[in-house]
């Protein structure tokens, strides 16, 4: 395993997908450290953090070596304070700690100032330039439907239509083609949170020559509690 996208929402809707990419990686060889791809809800510009990160499971290690030397060739700022309010790396790690509790990690919150798919090549090009063994996992959840998102294209057949919509960006994944993923989401105004993690590991599985991206498992926030009104998709995939 290369990779994955994990979604981050409140454990009781992404948990459980969560848990399928988190099981992969506990029966994966373990890494020299894990990039660990997010974004920032608030708007907050590209950066890495550089810093241990501390949960209810204890502390996880920065590998900084990896960290600092990623800044210097994606030109990728330090910034611990706009990690500090984000939760979309945050919410993965006592998973990552369960399965690998001696983990070393580099966190990468990426946003719209950035090429995705540059910084995606040069996750990769850091990586052999230091010698280290990688597995990137993107954190992301899909489509975010209803008023709550000021998203509504549609007001029918609410589930199938988040399943047919969460699919076409998902076959652009399983696809590794970051460009008609990017498109896909402009075409559609797709609300995937994490648009830009997901283009950046798709570009950095190819230069890892990934095989194929496997679709674990996908639902609903709406398939959890019954209501659609509001739903957000989640999907669990790994690369190979």
């Amino acid at each position: 395993m290369l990779g994955a996208i994990s979604p981050h929402a409140g454990y009781q809707f992404s948990g459980p997908g969560a848990a399928w990419v988190f099981k992969q990686i506990a029966e994966t060889q373990k890494p020299d450290v894990y990039i660990m791809l997010g974004l920032s809800h608030q708007g907050f510009p590209s950066c890495i953090s550089l810093a241990d990160w501390k949960t209810p499971l204890g502390i996880l290690k920065n590998e900084s070596s990896f960290g600092k030397l990623l800044s210097k060739n994606a030109g990728l700022p330090v910034n611990e304070e706009f990690h500090k309010t984000e939760h979309s790396i945050e919410v993965q790690l006592p998973f990552l700690q369960f399965v690998q509790p001696e983990a070393k990690i580099c966190p990468v919150m990426l946003s719209h100032d950035t090429n995705p798919e540059k910084v995606g090549n040069l996750i990769i090009k850091t990586a052999n330039e230091i010698k280290k063994s990688i597995i990137i996992i993107a954190s992301s959840d899909f489509t975010h439907y209803g008023p709550a998102y000021g998203y509504t294209p549609f007001s029918k057949d609410i589930k199938k239509n988040i399943y047919s919509l969460d699919k076409g960006a998902i076959d652009k994944i399983k696809a590794l083609d970051s460009g008609k993923f990017l498109g896909y989401v402009e075409e559609k105004q797709a609300t995937i949170c994490g648009q830009m993690p997901i283009a950046a590991i798709i570009s950095a599985m190819k230069a890892e020559k990934a095989k194929k991206a496997e679709l674990l498992r996908y639902y609903t926030s709406g398939d959890v509690i019954g209501d659609y009104s509001n739903a957000v998709g989640y999907a669990s995939i790994i690369f190979k």
